[in-house]
């Protein structure tokens, strides 16, 4: 595991604290800063005031769900560049659909492996980086 240098913020939007504590210890190793919401409300608050790079977003929360979090922060000007990565448990193809077409720069059905989740959000930040 290689350290990274420019210790990007990645934000990870989960209710369950099992997947968030994992998720969360994952990036950290990776040298990553990383913040946690147990909820919708929370996590538009720390991507309001805080510099993220990339969120990791359930779709299934409390209150207010993943999809109206991906539609604000993909229809508000200030934050639509910050990539999203949905990661649920629902392998349905309409789901997986709808989230790319509203803005998602990829679908992780759970469980998934350490190994992929974080190729995945490397890849995206590389990318990111080069643009």
């Amino acid at each position: 595991m290689a350290k990274r240098n420019n210790r990007e913020t990645i934000l990870v939007i989960e209710d369950d604290p099992d997947i968030c504590g994992f998720a969360a210890r994952l990036f950290q190793l990776e040298g990553y800063r990383v913040l946690q919401a147990e909820d919708s409300e929370t996590g538009l608050r720390l991507v309001r005031k805080k510099r993220v790079d990339l969120v990791l977003l359930d779709l299934r929360l409390p209150k207010i769900d993943g999809w109206t979090v991906l539609k604000e922060l993909k229809s508000n000007p200030e934050l639509s560049s910050i990539p999203v990565v949905v990661f649920t448990a629902s392998a349905a193809a309409s789901q997986r659909n709808r989230a790319l077409a509203e803005g998602a720069a990829a679908y992780l059905v759970k469980p998934l492996s350490a190994a992929k989740l974080r190729k995945t959000v490397a890849h995206i930040l590389h990318h990111k980086g080069r643009q």
